[in-house]
């Protein structure tokens, strides 16, 4: 179920620059058909962490669910077996590629609900600059509903996550709260991309990014699996954190390993 992975010079520098790069035709026919049903047996049977983001009231539904290939045997095989973990380990310039968590995101058509601008990493337990997730979408993603990002965002300080289901912010983190971007949208290089199955969006984890709506009749259906390379450690910040759901019990300091957090690709 493999293609050949041809990563460039430039599409590093690109990743090293703005924080994002798209990526065409990494994944086989066989991953996408593979994911699609696999994404409906997930929607069928959550988890735990599974969430509606959307309000009901403005139409449409956005599922989100987490940690989705510890239930989901489709799920268990993209992580271990597809490109992306050799994908994120080459982008990122790491001679490794740790499985940190995955995260299933499903806009319906006629979901007004945007995905608010924020940066991935301060939910997380963990530092470090190698630190990415691999954005696959399963659908055709026109270009007015991809993901937007922020270009050199990723440079920026950290800012406060908030709850997405209510927009009230995380307490005690200490963290300043992240420019308004949604209404100045001219003071910033935003990028997007139009996307078809088999390409991919690989993003730094400090990047700001959000998206649009999705007002077609398509549904739009992806998975984010998020990467840990060489200098990323358990990060043990202050006030609320998201991510791990559960406390693996690792120290400050230390690099997250176990089955939980398989390193699923070596350069050497």
């Amino acid at each position: 179920m493999g293609v050949p992975i041809e990563i460039s010079d430039a599409d590093i520098t690109a990743y090293e620059q703005d924080g994002v790069v798209c990526l065409r035709g990494v994944f086989s026919t066989e991953w996408i058909d593979l994911m699609r049903g696999a994404v409906e047996d997930a929607m069928a049977a959550p988890g735990p962490f599974a969430e509606d983001y959307a309000d009901p009231a403005s139409g449409g539904r956005f599922f989100g669910d987490l940690d989705v290939w510890k239930r989901h045997a489709a799920f268990r095989k993209f992580v271990l077996e597809s490109p992306a973990a050799e994908v994120a380990g080459g982008i990122m310039r790491s001679g490794t590629s740790t499985f940190f968590y995955d995260q299933l995101l499903v806009k319906e058509g006629g979901t007004a609900e945007r995905t608010p601008w924020h940066q991935d990493q301060p939910y997380w337990a963990v530092s470090g600059r190698q630190v990415a997730s691999l954005w696959v979408p399963f659908d055709p993603v026109p270009k007015d509903v991809s993901v937007e990002y922020v270009a050199g965002s990723h440079l920026w300080q950290a800012h406060n996550p908030y709850h997405f289901s209510d927009g009230t912010p995380y307490e005690g983190t200490d963290l300043p709260p992240l420019p308004e971007i949604e209404g100045n949208r001219g003071d910033y290089r935003i990028l997007s991309f139009a996307l078809e199955p088999g390409d991919c969006l690989v993003f730094q984890a400090m990047v700001v990014h959000g998206a649009p709506g999705n007002p077609y009749k398509s549904r739009r259906r992806a998975l984010a699996t998020r990467w840990l390379g060489d200098d990323a450690r358990v990060f043990k910040r202050k006030g609320e954190v998201a991510i791990p759901t559960t406390d693996p019990g690792f120290a400050h300091g230390e690099r997250y390993r176990g089955e939980d957090y398989p390193t699923v690709w070596r350069s050497y």
